[in-house]
């Protein structure tokens, strides 16, 4: 035994990779409702960490990089829709606000019946929140050992609290008429669909809204491409394009359904899926490409990863997004020049801009404020590139640079940087976690942090459900209050929703800012 423990503390790589690898089998195991998925890393790291202290030292710098990998990339996913969901997310961040300092008074008041001291209450708060206020809470606390207990025992204590709370919230339905309808929960359908009576495409209800696409037009036994002024005529028969109940509005203005599929017959216009791989396309509006000019058709939809989208002019498009072009059949060719259509360029990871971003990011977590009272504020490198990713992914791109990463390529990198950082964290906190878990202390750590947890969280997920605000939205927005990678992983393993990640990345900036403040406030009481 000791030697394979020798072996394993000279070889560190190898040893992440083996809590990797086992880690990915415990994730598998289903306890009641509850698989921990890539959250598996922490537990297996604490369990082989325990093993030798050594295998948990000089981590730092890999474990660095699986957060910057993964707050940049998942910063990139959010930006894109931070800035259109910021109205009503306002109140959400308010409340959340409200949590943080909420559960603060909490674990300051449960930790004083137990005995605790606030260098203990210090550190429990920042490892049930998994933030890098641990690094404040270090400096305000003068290092003390009790800081560094408290966050190795509340840290997989506030994983196990989060995911039961995700358990209980992510499916729920409950009335959420404040909150936009998810592009994956609404799906697209397309109607074949005969005009009744003299109108136009502009007088169709939704069409001006971007909120219905028409493609296919028949008239008089003639297919072809409807186009934006075309005055529609009683007997024309044209497919309508949208989520359903944009599209039954808009039918139940034109005339009624079709008993044909306009798309099975393809002799003169066609459609086909093609992927943006083309670099010039990558990070501009749709409707600034001239698509109808350049290929006499138009785009409808686009597919980004699993979710579904209805296209407009101001969808942003993105490389490995997959549009679907209605064209006459002579111009597919062409179209398939314009968006690229190549797998292999768009597996090419952009390092300019992976690096490029990642680096800002670090500079602006880095930079710090001194604040009245001894305070320090400073984001710290998750917080950082997050912010940073959320900035760049709003932009888009700058000049020749694309921000945005590829689909496949964000998710791959975001998994890859959220299990380095849950392997290193775990074996870092074995020992910690083994010698103090079963003591009074220890015990009363894992207490405070946990109810402390359930109280904040609670006053975040009502106030959601109080707004009115979605399910998928709340656990987001949860799961970004907490600051775990790991539950937002697990919120995405269970619902495909696009809202979970943009309320993440709005409560996990603000929450980051907040917990460094509040820490410091709890160590110096």
């Amino acid at each position: 035994m000791t030697v394979t423990l020798d072996f394993l503390a000279t070889h560190q790589i190898l040893t992440i990779l083996v809590v990797l690898a086992l880690g990915a089998l415990f994730g598998q195991i289903k306890f009641g409702p509850l698989r921990f998925g890539a959250a598996g890393a922490l537990f297996m790291g604490l369990a082989v960490g325990a093993l030798d202290p050594r295998l948990g030292q000089g981590l730092g710098m890999v474990k660095s990089l699986g957060v910057v990998l993964f707050c940049y990339t998942v910063g990139l996913a959010a930006g894109s829709t931070f800035l259109s969901d910021l109205k009503r997310q306002w109140t959400l961040m308010v409340a959340g606000i409200v949590g943080l300092v909420a559960m603060a008074a909490a674990a300051l008041g449960i930790g004083s019946l137990c005995g605790l001291s606030n260098a203990h209450v210090a550190g429990l708060y920042a490892g049930a929140l998994t933030s890098p206020a641990i690094d404040a809470a270090t400096s305000a606390t003068h290092g003390a050992g009790n800081t560094l207990v408290g966050y190795a025992l509340s840290y997989p204590t506030g994983v196990v609290v989060a995911m039961i709370m995700v358990t209980f919230i992510a499916r729920r339905k409950w009335p959420a008429t404040k909150d936009n309808t998810s592009m994956a929960d609404a799906g697209i359908t397309a109607v074949s669909t005969v005009v009744d009576r003299p109108t136009s495409m502009r007088a169709t209800p939704g069409y001006q809204d971007s909120q219905i696409q028409m493609s296919y037009l028949l008239r008089e036994g003639q297919m072809s491409l409807v186009s934006p002024d075309q005055d529609l005529h009683p007997g024309d028969e044209v497919l309508v394009v949208g989520n359903p109940d944009d599209v039954s509005r808009a039918v139940a203005h034109l005339g009624h359904v079709s008993t044909r599929r306009l798309t099975d017959h393809r002799q003169e216009i066609d459609f086909r899926r093609f992927l943006v791989s083309n670099p010039a396309l990558v990070g501009r509006r749709l409707g600034d490409i001239d698509v109808l000019g350049r290929t006499n058709g138009r785009v409808t939809r686009v597919r980004r990863g699993d979710l579904d989208m209805l296209a407009s002019d101001d969808t942003i498009l993105k490389a490995g997004d997959r549009v679907l072009c209605v064209v006459p059949s002579w111009r597919i060719n062409d179209a398939a020049d314009l968006f690229g259509d190549s797998e292999a360029n768009v597996s090419q990871v952009d390092a300019l801009s992976l690096g490029l971003g990642a680096a800002l990011g670090l500079a602006l977590g880095a930079l710090f404020v001194a604040l009245p009272g001894g305070l320090v504020f400073e984001l710290g490198a998750a917080a950082g590139p997050l912010v940073m990713g959320m900035i760049l992914g709003a932009l888009h791109r700058t000049g020749p640079i694309r921000w945005e990463l590829p689909h496949a390529t964000n998710a791959v990198l975001r998994q890859l940087g959220l299990m380095l950082f849950l392997a290193c964290v775990g074996l870092a906190s074995g020992p910690a976690f083994l010698s103090q878990a079963a003591t009074w202390n220890g015990l009363a750590v894992i207490l405070t942090s946990a109810v402390s947890l359930a109280i904040g969280g609670a006053i975040l997920i009502a106030a959601a459900h109080l707004l009115k605000l979605s399910a998928p939205r709340a656990t987001g927005a949860f799961a970004g209050f907490v600051g775990q990678p790991a539950i937002l992983g697990y919120a995405n393993n269970l619902v495909n929703d696009e809202r979970i990640e943009s309320a993440y990345g709005a409560l996990f900036a603000l929450g980051t800012v907040v917990k460094i403040m509040v820490v410091q406030v709890i160590a110096l009481i």
